[in-house]
């Protein structure tokens, strides 16, 4: 699995054919940050191999970023593990809200969108909307059987932006990494999820990633935020 833009608690996962993830951190400081992976020195590869195993478990459940930048690994904003698979619904959805931040309408749309978006292009997307720790963190991996075609979408505004994303090898492929650190820099920043409500940040983010994927795949696709 292929990680893009991540969380300020990140969500991370791991690639099944590589030795490395994609990570892009939002931040407070600025509406987003981007660090491209070194893919040609076989000692980068093995430094991630090293830590591929930590990082997964720890990034997964919210509790630390990775970024992989020209210099190798460096970690940011390191926050203790969680795994509360308690939080997770009782029945399958592809739409968690343990924030509080949508009304049961709002998920309702969202989880149509989303379906919609699967049976037209085969990419899964899923949202979690937390306020860190309060997070099923790990849990959510296999309730919702993340692969190389997921998008995960994580809302929390614990660290300033509000949207962050994880983001599967195919999707990378297909979507301009820019995509998504400039999703972030639009509905994410602070100013607006404290001005529309941070269900105004999730439903627009919904509807631009849906707009995206449906366009068709190409040096321009993606490059305007609808």
């Amino acid at each position: 699995m292929a990680v893009l833009q991540l969380l300020h608690p990140p969500l991370q996962f791991q690639k099944a054919s590589t030795n490395f993830t994609h990570n892009f951190t939002t931040r407070a400081s600025s509406s987003s940050q981007q660090s491209f992976p070194i893919l040609k020195s076989p000692d980068f590869k093995q430094l991630i191999s090293k830590f591929k195993s930590t990082s997964l478990n720890l990034a997964l459940s919210g509790s630390l970023a990775l970024t992989l930048t020209l210099s190798g690994v460096g970690y940011a904003d390191a926050l203790v593990g969680v795994n509360k698979p308690q939080l997770l619904p009782k029945e399958f959805t592809t739409v968690i809200d343990v924030a509080g931040f949508l009304s049961d309408g709002q998920e309702k749309r969202l989880a149509k969108e989303i379906d919609s978006i699967e049976k037209d292009t085969g990419y899964k997307l899923r949202v979690l909307a937390q306020n860190y720790p309060d997070t099923p963190g790990l849990a959510i991996k296999d309730f919702w059987q993340v692969d190389d075609r997921t998008i995960v979408f994580v809302a929390d505004p614990t660290f300033g932006n509000i949207l962050n994303f994880n983001v599967g090898e195919t999707v990378d492929l297909d979507i301009p990494r820019s995509f998504w650190s400039r999703l972030a820099g639009k509905y994410g920043n602070m100013f607006y999820w404290k001005e529309k409500g941070e269900d105004a940040s999730v439903e627009a983010a919904v509807m631009a990633i849906s707009n995206c994927l449906r366009e068709p795949v190409g040096a321009s696709n993606c490059a305007e935020i609808k």
